[in-house]
């Protein structure tokens, strides 16, 4: 028995080193190759399928110098204002949303940096545990390992979910507003890096008060917002 139980932690051992290492070279890939779709994107799609089976993600890539900097100043402004800083996770947030949830008695804030989006988008389910947590944090510091920051950037504005199957700059430009992601506004792209937290809720509640008042401080925030 003994033997057997010694047998099973090394698979298991082996079988989480071999994990590691394909989301070690898969990211590795990425730093030259764009990413088409992310474990998020699929499951969105599966559930969007299930109502619809034709159902389709708008989706269109598009290369970090033709989306608007107006937005990325204004998703730096809202989701990681030390985006440019960091090594890929922002501890004292991290310790600061802690600190409020268990003030609160239930999650109401992350302090998930730009990074660490992306990996729990690239890779992981949206199950919230603390294994989950840890294998984000690996991920992060993997995609802070190849890539620079414009480049974690620019495949974070691509693939981050902006509506009920919409994700990335572009195709968000064209639902919300109908111009390309290159020719946002300052008012648009505050409006749509206001949406990120929760862009499903707020794609129905477009003229809702807080994100009027929430916009307006990104805009103001945004003048100070550095771009990597």
């Amino acid at each position: 028995m003994g033997k057997l139980l010694i047998r099973i932690g090394i698979l298991l051992l082996v079988a989480v080193f071999l994990l590691q290492l394909y989301f070690f070279l898969q990211i590795a890939w990425w730093r030259d190759h764009n990413p088409t779709s992310t474990s998020f994107m699929r499951q969105q799609l599966s559930l969007l399928q299930e109502k619809d089976p034709d159902a389709k993600l708008q989706h269109h890539w598009v290369p970090y110098n033709r989306i608007s900097k107006h937005l990325k100043r204004a998703i730096i402004a809202s989701e990681d204002s030390h985006f440019s800083e960091h090594e890929g996770v922002d501890w004292d947030a991290l310790l600061k949303a802690y600190e409020k949830n268990a003030k609160k008695g239930k999650v109401v804030a992350g302090g998930s940096t730009i990074t660490q989006q992306l990996a729990k988008n690239l890779f992981l389910s949206g199950e919230r545990n603390y294994l989950r947590k840890g294998q984000e944090l690996v991920i992060t510091y993997m995609l802070e390992f190849w890539m620079d920051k414009e480049r974690i950037f620019e495949i974070y504005l691509n693939v981050v979910e902006f509506g009920r199957g919409v994700f990335g700059a572009e195709a968000a430009a064209h639902r919300y507003y109908g111009v390309a992601a290159s020719n946002l506004s300052p008012a648009q792209a505050a409006r749509l890096a206001v949406m990120l937290p929760n862009p499903r809720f707020f794609e129905k509640r477009q003229n809702s008060a807080y994100l009027a008042r929430r916009t307006n401080l990104i805009l103001w925030r945004m003048r100070s917002a550095e771009l990597p």
